[in-house]
């Protein structure tokens, strides 16, 4: 009889694994090493792997490039560079900023429950991100507030939307489990998500507060000075007309965004094309304000990672996991894989492969079926504070281009610390406690 490993299709699949798993090592060594973006390095890879170990044609390398992403960070930061120039954003943070009424402090939570309201409401995290970072990193800057803190809370107070029972995360998973016949709390879910990333937020806070990077007390005149937003300034008596025309345009991505689910990156993009016409003067070069060196990194990233997924690595590596005979252990490297995986890609798109894989350990009955969902869940979530997703590449793009570096670097360690922590955390709290307390119960 042959056996399974004798094949040949078989032996050069896991080549192709191994090498695309190489690949992507290979990639960020030499972007660590030498001043490359790793975008550039991503697509040479996707290019090299795709061709060469595959024999892919170029059309489904492009197919892998994520335009929409591409828009989306392209037409918010000539949006807001727009905003930034003509004076709008600077008009935005000084009224932010009266809201505090002498109490920065309240600033950082302020800006994890605000960017939470649209997740919760039903929204994509990275239409609220979107919106609310770019004023909330200017916002820091004012009060001389740690950028990657406030990058971070941004980033961590729309995840605790995520799951609500209007997310379209919570019904990703939701349909993928009781499709196949079982049933989870999703309240428990969303609890669950949200309780955790409060407390990564209070562990933000304390540690930037502890290692006294952030003030929280008003910038000096001459930092507040030489902001660019405080180009133009602030404190006129009265709004100009390219001022109200760009509120008005705000609000208008917003509620089409928010309210009616239209695609943020067009809307953002029509807007800014709009003021830029009308206004020339006031918009200044707003298109070198895009944050094209960011775009390339993302796009670059997610085009290779995207081919590790065409080739079907990340479900050879889940159906192994979940052919394992103990399903704690397969349930803990489930959500490794939930985790480094999503770092990279759609969350949206980790779940519903991932959610399934897991339903043999479920139907197993060693496991509670919410709370491998709820570890799977809070380890492909918590992990977008890395540069390389959607809401991360949002903070890191609408950073100050002086301060860009050290948020990105700022998001890419606190992002590594998730990929490494979050797996292990939530298996402990969402699958080997709740499984102990079963099995003890008599």
């Amino acid at each position: 009889m042959r056996r399974a490993s004798d094949s040949p299709y078989l032996v050069a699949t896991l080549q192709t694994h191994l090498i695309g798993v190489a690949g992507l090592v290979v990639v960020f060594v030499i972007g660590t090493l030498r001043p490359i973006n790793l975008g550039a390095l991503g697509l040479v890879a996707t290019f090299l792997v795709g061709a060469l170990v595959v024999g892919e044609s170029v059309g489904p390398m492009f197919e892998g490039f994520p335009v929409d992403l591409l828009v989306l960070l392209t037409g918010i930061t000539y949006l807001f560079g727009i905003a930034a120039n003509n004076g709008t954003v600077a008009v935005v943070v000084e009224s932010a900023a009266g809201l505090v009424k002498g109490r920065p402090a309240l600033i950082p939570w302020m800006v994890f429950v605000v960017a939470s309201l649209p997740a919760m409401g039903g929204a994509l995290g990275s239409a609220g991100v979107a919106l609310l970072a770019p004023i909330a990193l200017r916002l820091a800057r004012r009060y001389g507030i740690d950028r990657r803190m406030i990058g971070l809370l941004v980033v961590h107070g729309a995840a605790a939307g995520n799951f609500s029972p209007l997310n379209v995360l919570g019904a990703i998973v939701q349909q993928a489990v009781t499709q196949n016949g079982f049933a989870i709390s999703m309240s428990m879910l969303f609890f669950g998500n949200l309780v955790y990333n409060v407390g990564l937020a209070v562990v933000i806070v304390a540690v930037c507060s502890r290692r006294g990077e952030t003030r929280l007390s008003p910038s000096s005149s001459m930092e507040i000075a030489s902001a660019p937003e405080s180009a133009i300034e602030p404190h006129r008596a009265r709004l100009g007309i390219d001022q109200i025309c760009t509120v008005i345009g705000l609000l208008l991505v917003a509620v089409g965004a928010l309210v009616f689910g239209l695609n943020i990156g067009l809307l953002a993009m029509t807007v800014a094309v709009t003021l830029h016409l009308i206004f020339p003067r006031s918009s200044g070069d707003a298109t070198a304000q895009i944050a094209w060196g960011v775009v390339l990194l993302v796009c670059g990233i997610v085009t290779y990672v995207a081919a590790l997924q065409r080739y079907g690595t990340v479900d050879a590596v889940g159906a192994g996991i979940a052919d394992m005979t103990t399903p704690l252990v397969a349930g803990l490297l489930l959500c490794g894989v939930g985790a480094v995986t999503s770092a990279f890609a759609s969350s949206a798109g980790i779940l519903g492969a991932l959610v399934p894989l897991a339903l043999p350990l479920m139907a197993q009955g060693a496991l509670h079926p919410t709370g491998v969902v709820v570890a799977l869940a809070i380890s492909a979530t918590v992990v977008d504070a890395t540069p390389f997703s959607t809401v991360g590449a949002l903070v890191v793009a609408n950073a100050e281009e002086d301060e860009r570096p050290r948020v990105y670097r700022g998001l890419l360690a606190w992002g590594a610390i998730m990929v490494a922590t979050a797996p292990f955390i939530a298996w402990l709290l969402f699958i080997v406690i709740p499984s102990l307390t079963t099995s003890g119960a008599p």
